[in-house]
């Protein structure tokens, strides 16, 4: 078959955004075999692999688009399963404008090959059409705990299970997946698919103990005392961040975690759901990451008649993924940009307005911004304009300006150093932290990131872990 040398990636289909916009499907419905052979056609097979270094697990891309070229999909999944534990979740979730696709020699004088769309596509023929468990490692007779079921701590395990280790995984809330669970919505990472990569880990020997909160339910140091000669601490950043303005304790105030953790894990969306959520008709998120995105879209999909995204930058420093901001866009989503919140407005009886203390959301009061000289980062800094404030008409405000490493782990292990943002503080190379015997990874290191560099991270410390348990 001829090279395909278009300049153009094969589109992803979709569903219509008037129709995705009141369910929780699936929004892309992914490649076809024909698509998938296609876009492959478009890889030039570089002798130097540039996308390979754009991707935190090193997969061997030109490898498994070789593969998919010749028809072989099982093949082109084995190949990516060398390096990834989770393809079906990265396929769909990992920012490959700026990673893989990023370094695309096919990216200079048009657009990179579809890595992402093709992994997903390898990775959901897989699921769709592979028979039989996977073939469990002999065991190698070492213990090793793993603290947090999120991409990070799933990396790791399957790494160490693959080795041989007994891995067992500690998980705080009642569904092993971490943010891939709690945090991301059906309609972009189907349940079903990271419930999927949950149980090909399992069929490695890996053990998934959940309703287990380490630091509370057991410490750190009793997992030692319990047999383990290494732990990986993946626990990722859960605790949420708000502005300190006036008006975050009103009623209809959310951070994006309870938002997305009560729709997405809770499945608040539901009609048969014990999980109450806000049906808000007027909703503000406040933010402009991906996570933000998520609430908006999710936030429309609950009924909300008006949905904003309220951001102090412009469009162009938005951090969210462009797919993500084109999908909201596309869905209705308000982007009001160049904004920065100062205060929830609110009463306290639904007849009596006159009460701004407490009680019901009923506003926000924003003032307006320009882009001034650039900060520590390199982004425009924003500069808010005296006396342009204004009143934004909502009911319901979802915070989304980040979020950080929970501090129990820290505060029950001695000797774990972290730091001054509450993030472990490891040797690079290693995840090794400053404790003997203890690694850690993800989110908990860095703060809220990705999961592909979650993923990373697990992978890194799962290789040293094996060095250090093999000496």
């Amino acid at each position: 078959m001829a090279a395909n040398m278009s300049l153009k990636k094969n589109p992803m289909p979709t569903q219509e955004p008037s129709v995705r916009a009141k369910n929780f499907d699936e929004v892309a419905l992914g490649y076809s075999e024909e698509t998938a052979i296609n876009e492959a056609m478009r890889c030039l097979n570089c002798k130097h692999m540039p996308c390979v270094n754009g991707c935190p697990v090193k997969i061997h891309i030109p490898e498994f688009i070789g593969k998919i070229k010749e028809g072989d999909f099982e093949g082109a999944y084995q190949v990516i399963n060398r390096s990834s534990s989770l393809p079906a979740v990265c396929g769909r979730v990992c920012p490959q404008e700026s990673q893989c696709e990023s370094k695309c020699v096919r990216g200079i004088k048009g657009e990179p090959v579809g890595i992402g769309r093709l992994e997903r596509f390898v990775a959901d023929w897989h699921n769709a059409h592979a028979a039989g468990e996977v073939k469990r490692p002999e065991s190698n007779g070492h213990k090793v705990a793993v603290v947090g079921s999120g991409p990070s701590g799933l990396t790791c395990a399957g790494d160490l299970a693959k080795k041989g280790y007994e891995v067992t995984v500690f998980e705080a809330l009642h569904l092993a997946g971490g943010v891939l669970v709690y945090g991301i919505p059906e309609f972009r990472l189907p349940k079903a698919i990271v419930q999927k990569e949950v149980d090909t880990l399992k069929s490695l020997g890996v053990k998934i103990e959940t309703n287990v909160v380490i630091g509370k339910t057991v410490t750190v140091d009793e997992l030692f005392e319990d047999g383990f000669e290494a732990v990986f601490i993946g626990s990722g950043a859960g605790l949420p961040r708000f502005m300190g303005i006036p008006g975050e304790s009103l009623k209809g105030v959310y951070s994006a975690n309870e938002f997305l953790t009560r729709s997405n894990l809770m499945k608040a969306y539901r009609d048969d759901s014990t999980t109450p959520i806000l049906h808000a008709k007027r909703v503000a998120v406040v933010g402009g990451g991906n996570v933000a995105m998520d609430a908006a879209r999710t936030a429309l999909r609950l009924g909300a008649e008006e949905v904003s995204i309220v951001y102090r930058r412009s469009l162009d420093e938005l951090p969210a993924r462009a797919e993500e901001v084109e999908h909201a866009m596309e869905e209705g989503i308000i982007f009001r940009v160049l904004n920065n919140p100062t205060e929830i407005i609110g009463y306290n009886n639904p007849e009596d307005r006159r009460d701004p203390k407490n009680g019901f959301v009923t506003g926000m009061r924003c003032i307006r911004c320009e882009l001034g000289e650039p900060d520590e980062k390199g982004r425009r800094r924003p500069v808010e304009i005296e006396g342009s404030e204004w009143v934004l008409d909502v009911d319901c405000v979802i915070m989304s300006i980040g979020t950080s490493p929970n501090p129990l782990i820290k505060a029950t292990t001695e000797g774990l150093e972290v730091n001054r943002h509450g993030g472990i503080i490891v040797e690079e190379e290693t995840g090794k932290t400053s404790k003997d015997g203890v690694y850690a990874g993800g989110d908990a290191v860095t703060g809220a990131a990705t999961v592909i560099l979650a993923m990373g991270a697990g992978k890194t410390a799962a290789d040293a872990i094996d060095k250090y348990l093999s000496k």
